[in-house]
């Protein structure tokens, strides 16, 4: 079993949450609550390591909160 980052956000438009794992080509999905989210993003995810291993482009290293005055 292998362990995946993703990053969700929230688009402001649609109310629909939005996931993506970064540096995975094609990893990412959408959905209209974070339980659906992570079951879309498993589901897509899945489908790509049938394909084989991932050539990742890059790899998260995690967030930074930042404060500008």
């Amino acid at each position: 079993m292998r362990s995946f980052t993703a990053v969700i956000e929230r688009c402001v438009d649609t109310g629909l949450y939005v996931g993506y794992v970064p540096g995975f080509p094609g990893a990412h999905s959408q959905a209209g609550n974070l339980d659906e989210l992570h079951d879309n993003l498993s589901e897509v995810i899945a489908m790509l390591l049938e394909d084989g291993a991932p050539k990742l482009e890059s790899e998260f290293v995690g967030t930074q909160t930042l404060q500008v005055s």
